[in-house]
């Protein structure tokens, strides 16, 4: 990693300027020259504006139809405000040298410049850009879209057969959102803002901040307007929106119940009378997860927090995640192709180290799906390493959401009287995905399946397995 260097346009004193950056985070981002650039920050900190102006301040530089960008929103309804904005000044900055095409939604130039607004939804919308040339290629609000699948295509289309033209991948957002958990592991986690982060290949990206007490021509036009973001009620979107915080819950399924201090509990000694398990959810090209899980019978535990010691009894039923596995490459939603029996094989090495027993649990179905007189549940049997069948019928996944929430709000109660679920710190994996699952946005009581749902899956799988069993003993609560 290097530092990024702080170049900025020299000002410009013209009368009748139109439009120009305003001094800190906008005039970093139109000067920086790293391929890969990231811009967030709070609501109203000129994001938008920033990346129009990142394409437009190229055109009319003798590139000519060699500069070609397109920008892109998830869905069409929200091209509007970058319609309305990109209307507003071209036609003010080029007069009659610009003119929009309503059909196609796309911004000619006179001097053979152009700039296509679209949208993109799902990964397979890449293939209507397979083959094309963009060297400006830009995302506005980036945390729309829950999984890195299309970010990550658009990439090929990157470049430009004219050596003379910038390449520039550029992108803006605030924290929250579906995509909230990507985009961080991404731009956030690795390095400080302003740092430039370098992968194997050399390839360099970086993260720009704004701030809202930056844009001096909102806040003199509208000074209630930052009244309005510090009046935010919601505690993750004020936050995010006000203090532009990546250190959010966010998403919707789960973040109202979860609470870090209270869930996640340092590792502490298994008495010997509680039940242990472990689930499966299989993956390849998607990351593949293994859970173990102990549930309590009762017995009294020694919890470790900080230097202070102290016992407790937890109601009998409640669920830890004492373990994980998880079979990614480093790359969010990224699986590491490990073949089934190599997963068995790390788990049983796994589990010969342990000083309990381990009972088979619940899997995805599609491990028992037969192929040429075998499945996989069946080659991993012949490790020593079985299954059972997970619950995955009609209605199973908005259940097992309703559930998994009963337990966490149950692990907050004090004292606790009903079977809560609770998180060991190791289990790394599960703290980074779940907290922040999206909701479904066209099932809103079920997860957001094109997020990073693999570790929820199989925590569904246990917890549905368990209030079938409390279900058929005839108990009350769960």
């Amino acid at each position: 990693m290097d530092s990024l260097g702080t170049r900025a346009d020299e000002a410009v004193s013209a009368e009748n300027v139109i439009w120009k950056p305003q001094s800190g985070s906008q005039r970093l981002f139109l000067s920086c020259t790293v391929h890969e650039v990231l811009n967030d920050g709070t609501r109203g900190s000129m994001k938008t504006d920033s990346l129009i102006m990142d394409f437009t301040q190229h055109v009319g530089q003798g590139f000519g139809p060699s500069w070609r960008g397109v920008l892109f929103r998830q869905s069409y309804p929200q091209l509007s405000d970058i319609v309305a904005r990109t209307k507003k000044w071209f036609r003010q900055i080029f007069s009659g040298d610009a003119s929009f095409n309503k059909n196609s939604y796309t911004w000619e130039w006179k001097t053979g410049e152009a700039l296509l607004l679209r949208y993109m939804d799902d990964p397979d919308d890449y293939w209507n850009y397979h083959g094309h040339e963009y060297p400006w290629i830009g995302w506005e609000e980036l945390t729309n879209w829950a999984a890195p699948d299309c970010y990550e295509a658009m990439k090929t289309c990157n470049r430009s057969s004219d050596s003379r033209v910038p390449r520039k991948y550029r992108a803006n957002c605030n924290p929250l959102g579906p995509g909230h958990n990507w985009v961080k592991a991404y731009f956030v986690d690795p390095a400080p803002v302003g740092t430039i982060i370098r992968n194997e290949e050399g390839d360099r990206r970086v993260r720009i901040h704004s701030d809202i007490e930056e844009n001096q021509v909102l806040l003199r036009a509208d000074p209630g307007y930052l009244s309005v973001l510090n009046g935010i009620s919601d505690p993750n979107k004020k936050k995010a929106w006000r203090f532009g915080s990546w250190d959010i819950t966010s998403g919707g399924a789960l973040d109202d119940v979860w609470d870090r201090d209270i869930h996640v509990l340092s590792p502490f000694e298994i008495p010997a009378g509680w039940y242990v398990d472990r689930t499966y959810d299989w993956g390849s090209s998607k990351p593949f997860s293994v859970g173990w899980w102990a549930e309590s019978d009762g017995t009294e535990v020694t919890i470790k927090g900080g230097m202070v010691r102290e016992k407790r009894n937890y109601p009998s039923k409640t669920l830890f995640r004492i373990g994980e596995m998880y079979g990614w490459n480093g790359e969010p939603n990224k699986g590491c192709r490990m073949t089934s029996m190599e997963v068995a094989r790390r788990i049983r090495e796994v589990e010969q180290l342990l000083p309990f027993y381990v009972h088979p649990g619940p899997a995805d179905n599609t491990i028992f799906e037969v192929s040429e007189g075998r499945c996989i549940a069946d080659d991993m049997a012949t490790l020593g390493v079985m299954w059972t069948h997970s619950n995955k019928g009609p209605g199973s996944r908005v259940t097992g959401l309703e559930k998994v929430r009963e337990r966490l709000m149950a692990s907050t109660k004090r004292p606790m009287e009903e079977p809560g679920l609770f998180v060991f710190e190791n289990c790394i994996h599960f703290i980074r995905t779940v907290p922040t699952l999206p909701r479904d946005p066209k099932k809103i009581d079920d997860v957001d399946t094109t997020a990073e749902d693999h570790i929820w899956d199989e925590t569904r799988y246990r917890v549905l397995k368990q209030s079938m069993e409390m279900k058929e003993e005839g108990l009350s609560g769960l």
